[in-house]
């Protein structure tokens, strides 16, 4: 399940193999750092901008690498400012990247705070039942290069459309990894391309500004307690008791949350960073006051944050979301024991906005 390109990308290149390459090559070492600025600093979408490097180095970076591996074909904008944009790989291959506003008082759209959410895999093999990503099952990992392509495409959309008043490189403000797939299935590559992204030859990015989200997959997690980057952890629990949760997430079969929760404590004790509990409320599943009891005894015993969703209901799956009064009836469970919560209100339904959603509708309709 794996992808590989006559030429690799250069986003997937870190200073140290770039300059490598360059070396082999027989160029001066100080040239990788000037290529990678002009990739992230500069945002070049060709190799001919880069108008410092003699024109032979520019002939030989674009024999030898793929300057961008994605390019956009859709950009669906959301009539509450989340903005999903549609991917194609150089196989054809079709991703999914969300851009989710917060617009903050008195600046409007463009000093919004901006969280993006990228994929790292073509569709997924966890097979929850409410999630369109994996309705075709997994078809590839995506590569570093792939992944890091997805940030500074959201990079070249938002430099036109709002000037970056920031010193920061990244025209955002937040990344989490909950998009296409499952992050730690593709662990090296996630990690790969979150250390460019996180690099300051690269974008430069707060590690602590950035989220990983997993289905439980109790050896990876603990592996990545072990990383001396601080990426913040999101657990997608969707159920707060094992009956509940292998009803509609096969991976807790493998992994019940007599392993998981465990896990979970180790990370949190050796970061010491707040995790995060994603709760898709669906209606007649997971929504009772039952299951909010659970919840609240969990997310008390790892002191986590508990973000509730309301389910975005997919064409052809029969799940929906609770109603309103009952979403609220939930979420006061939690708020009444003072766990931290949020009951996030629809974002970008109208756009197709569950993962996989958008990119199915593609692919069917082209078919």
């Amino acid at each position: 399940m794996k992808y590989t390109p006559e030429k690799p990308p250069l986003t997937g290149e870190t200073l140290d193999t770039l300059t490598a390459r360059l070396a082999e090559h027989g160029e001066p070492t100080f040239r990788a750092k000037q290529i990678l600025d002009w990739v992230y600093k500069k945002r070049a979408r060709s190799w001919d901008a880069m108008t410092n490097l003699p024109k032979n180095l520019r002939v030989w970076l674009d024999q030898t690498f793929t300057f961008m591996p994605s390019e956009l074909v859709l950009n669906k904008e959301s009539t509450d400012v989340t903005d999903k944009l549609l991917l194609r790989m150089g196989d054809g291959s079709l991703i999914e990247t969300v851009v989710i506003r917060v617009p903050q008082e008195g600046v409007g759209i463009e000093g919004s705070r901006k969280t993006i959410c990228i994929s790292t895999q073509v569709g997924c093999a966890m097979a929850c039942v409410f999630c369109a990503s994996g309705l075709e099952g997994l078809k590839r990992d995506l590569s570093a290069g792939e992944i890091v392509s997805q940030l500074l495409q959201v990079c070249y959309r938002e430099d036109e459309r709002t000037p970056r008043a920031r010193e920061e490189l990244a025209s955002f403000d937040n990344i989490v990894v909950m998009g296409m797939g499952e992050p730690l299935a593709n662990y090296d590559a996630l990690i790969l391309a979150l250390s460019i992204v996180n690099a300051p030859w690269g974008l430069g990015f707060g590690a602590r500004r950035i989220t990983i989200s997993t289905s439980g997959l109790v050896p990876k997690i603990l592996k990545l307690a072990e990383e001396n980057l601080s990426f913040r952890l999101a657990i997608s629990l969707h159920g707060a008791t094992d009956e509940v949760r292998s009803q509609i997430m096969p991976v807790n079969k493998a992994f019940p949350l007599g392993k998981l929760i465990p896990a979970v404590r180790i990370f949190n004790e050796r970061h010491g960073r707040m995790i995060t509990l994603e709760f898709i409320l669906i209606e007649d599943i997971n929504d009772s006051i039952d299951q909010a009891i659970e919840l609240r005894g969990i997310a008390l015993d790892l002191h986590a944050h508990v973000n509730l969703i309301p389910y975005n209901t997919v064409d052809g799956l029969p799940w929906k979301r609770p109603s309103v009064e009952r979403q609220e009836a939930f979420a006061d469970v939690l708020r009444d024991a003072d766990v931290s919560v949020t009951l996030r209100r629809e974002k970008g339904h109208d756009i197709d906005a569950a993962c996989g959603q958008l990119r199915l509708k593609t692919e069917k309709s082209i078919a």
